[in-house]
């Protein structure tokens, strides 16, 4: 497992000190300063040799380190531009690293290649205001990605990880779902980050889930989900008729998908918004 030089406080703040640089909370930036979570980031990752790895928000490179003596290549989206000469310096004996500014909420795609090709796994310490954002992007249209090991606030991982009939359990855990699942997960304490911050913190992996149904289907699930958490507290056929009721036969379409209207969305699984958003799909052929 690889570890990082950088993965100490004395280490980290040397680096900022050097380049006259302090945290910004307002770009969530809380560095890592525990090796030992470094390494059981790279180890839960499962990263090839030969691999691509695409990092997001890598700070002053503390993970980056890890990753690239880890894999083969490394592109990592930064959106702070301060931060941009600090990884020049703490990369530089890294030749399988390459940096892109931008912003990872809208950053295409097709910018993050590397000489082997497109990135094949994402492995990050996340910026906390966009992790879920950036965690469903990432997974749900870039398609050569295989998996996802992230920190993330630890609500967010149990939002993530979530099971019907749990608080945590929402439309957000449904969309996931339609494209991947959850292989492992623990905890990280504030402890191990300069500055500590308010919040636990959780490195969750998720693996790219193979489905037959089209990608109409699956946009469609993702559409049946919003709508049907849309009122969590109503009944799901009065929250799809709410939201969809003027696209839609929503009482058909719940029929035609074996699903009772009476209960509340949180009870459905994810195969049965698939169910759903095969019938929604239909409807509007």
């Amino acid at each position: 497992m690889s570890g990082s030089p950088l993965a100490s406080p004395s280490a980290t703040l040397a680096v900022l000190q050097r380049h006259g640089l302090y945290t910004r909370k307002s770009l969530g930036q809380h560095f890592l300063v525990d090796d030992n979570v470094v390494r059981r980031i790279v180890d839960l990752a499962r990263i090839e040799p030969t691999a691509c790895i695409l990092e997001i928000g890598p700070g002053i490179g503390t993970l980056t380190l890890a990753l690239c003596e880890a894999a083969g290549d490394v592109v990592a989206v930064e959106r702070d531009d301060k931060l941009l000469p600090v990884l020049a310096e703490t990369t530089a004996s890294c030749p399988n690293f390459r940096i892109v500014h931008a912003d990872a909420v809208s950053v295409p795609f097709d910018t993050l290649q590397s000489d082997k090709g497109p990135p094949t796994a994402l492995v990050a310490n996340l910026p906390y205001a966009v992790a879920a954002t950036v965690v469903l992007r990432f997974l749900g249209d870039m398609s050569t990605l295989s998996s996802a090991t992230v920190m993330v606030q630890a609500e967010v991982a149990d939002r993530m990880a979530a099971v019907p009939g749990t608080k945590s359990y929402g439309a957000y855990t449904v969309k996931l779902g339609l494209v991947s699942r959850v292989a492992g997960r623990f905890p990280v304490s504030p402890t191990c980050f300069l500055p500590p911050p308010r919040v636990e913190s959780t490195v969750i992996r998720l693996e790219r889930r193979e489905r037959p149904e089209s990608p109409e289907v699956l946009k469609a699930a993702a559409r049946a989900a919003e709508a049907a958490f849309a009122q969590r507290r109503k009944t799901v056929r009065n929250s799809l008729r709410a939201t969809l009721g003027g696209e839609i036969d929503v009482d058909r379409m719940l029929a035609s998908a074996g699903i009772d209207g009476g209960v509340r969305a949180e009870t459905l699984c994810v195969e049965e918004f698939v169910s759903l958003g095969a019938q929604l799909h239909a409807q509007r052929l």
